[in-house]
């Protein structure tokens, strides 16, 4: 083989990669983007983040549970009972019932608005207190307060059961952000899908500000203009593109908007609109869930423009598989060897360490 036709290993790497993803559709490809990804070396040899960040976080769609209803989850490296009562109210809390240990979230039940453990049918209620014990008149003090088994603030907001999540179990520092496009008429329902990506959070946000990958992951013919602004807990992200279509080149542009570690709410506008609305919860330290919610306006998606409208979807879902592929066996590197071009690494992580309990410090620069 000569110089001119050997193939570099790493250009065989991403061309076996690229076909493998191509072979899968339908229920393969559902099934891959939440399969346990086997070899990819355990989070200390990663170099992942050791804490969870601070945050409201997503971990089932307000539609996906009824009312008395029980699910078993399992977010921030904890097993967590997720039911709604009768009253229509969502509840979490730890799986694991003080008495005897019982996994509440299988095999309990919901007893009015309180969880019963399937073991000796002890009723918690969602601040972990125990209200009931059905074979006895006395409940021991211990189990009578708030917090006796974990519980977890809930709130439901843009189509989605959110609780707040804290290292050190201090209460929510901020209400989650409400997204009044959601749920509005004209609109449809959410078209959904989900991940498991083997990495931790804050490597995702990373990808996000991320601007020269989008040419040679996704392959974009140029790297695409961006603006950031940064405030608070909020980072916004602006893209201008330009879109080439049969009318001629189009001014496209997709305004991303994160607010804490696990809200996310990206608006695509100028071939077609389209609002996404994320949810990115952790599972373990190398294991993050991330669910994508779209929806677009009814006259769009049932008019001469549907086949666009559902090509930008397919897009944006087959970039993020792109993604993960990379995602799931990177090593985090601290501080990164950055060069002009690179996207704000140092901005980014200088906001994503207030999410942090521990306060960790960032240790990079942007290249000026």
């Amino acid at each position: 083989m000569t110089e001119q036709t050997q193939e570099p290993a790493a250009d065989a790497h991403k061309t076996a990669t690229r076909l493998h993803m191509a072979s899968l559709a339908g229920e393969d490809l559902v099934t891959w983007r939440m399969a346990e990804v086997e070899n990819r070396g355990n989070p200390d040899d990663r170099n992942l983040q050791s804490e969870f960040p601070m945050g409201w976080y997503n971990i089932c769609y307000a539609d996906e549970l009824a009312v008395g209803q029980l699910k078993p989850v399992r977010y921030f490296a904890q097993d967590l009972a997720l039911w709604r009562g009768e009253d229509g109210k969502a509840r979490v809390t730890g799986a694991y019932c003080a008495h005897y240990g019982a996994n509440m979230a299988v095999g309990g039940v919901v007893h009015g608005n309180l969880l019963e453990c399937p073991f000796h049918a002890w009723r918690w209620d969602g601040d972990g207190s125990c209200k009931e014990i059905p074979y006895s008149h006395a409940i021991p003090p211990q189990a009578k307060r708030p917090g006796c088994i974990p519980g977890w603030p809930v709130v439901e907001a843009n189509g989605m059961i959110l609780v707040w999540y804290h290292s050190e179990g201090a209460p929510p520092q901020w209400e989650p952000m409400i997204f009044p496009e959601v749920g509005q008429d004209g609109w449809t329902g959410f078209r959904k899908y989900q991940w498991h990506v083997y990495t931790a959070l804050e490597n995702m946000a990373d990808n996000a500000v991320d601007i020269s990958h989008f040419k040679y992951v996704h392959g974009a013919t140029t790297v695409p203009e961006y603006e950031f602004a940064f405030d608070g807990i909020s980072r916004k992200i602006t893209s201008f593109l330009k879109l080439q279509t049969p009318r001629g080149i189009i001014d496209g542009k997709i305004e991303s908007l994160t607010y804490g570690p696990g809200q996310g709410f990206v608006r695509f506008s100028g071939l077609t609109d389209t609002i996404l609305v994320t949810g990115t919860a952790p599972v373990e330290r190398d294991k993050t869930h991330s669910c994508f919610a779209f929806t677009q306006p009814l006259a769009e998606v049932e008019g001469p423009r549907a086949g666009l409208a559902k090509a930008l979807i397919k897009d944006i879902v087959r970039q993020f598989d792109q993604d993960k592929v990379i995602l799931d066996k990177h090593r985090r590197v601290e501080p990164p060897l950055v060069c002009l071009g690179d996207g704000p690494f140092g901005r980014n992580r200088v906001y994503y360490s207030q999410f942090y309990a521990k306060k960790q410090p960032p240790h990079v620069k942007d290249v000026a």
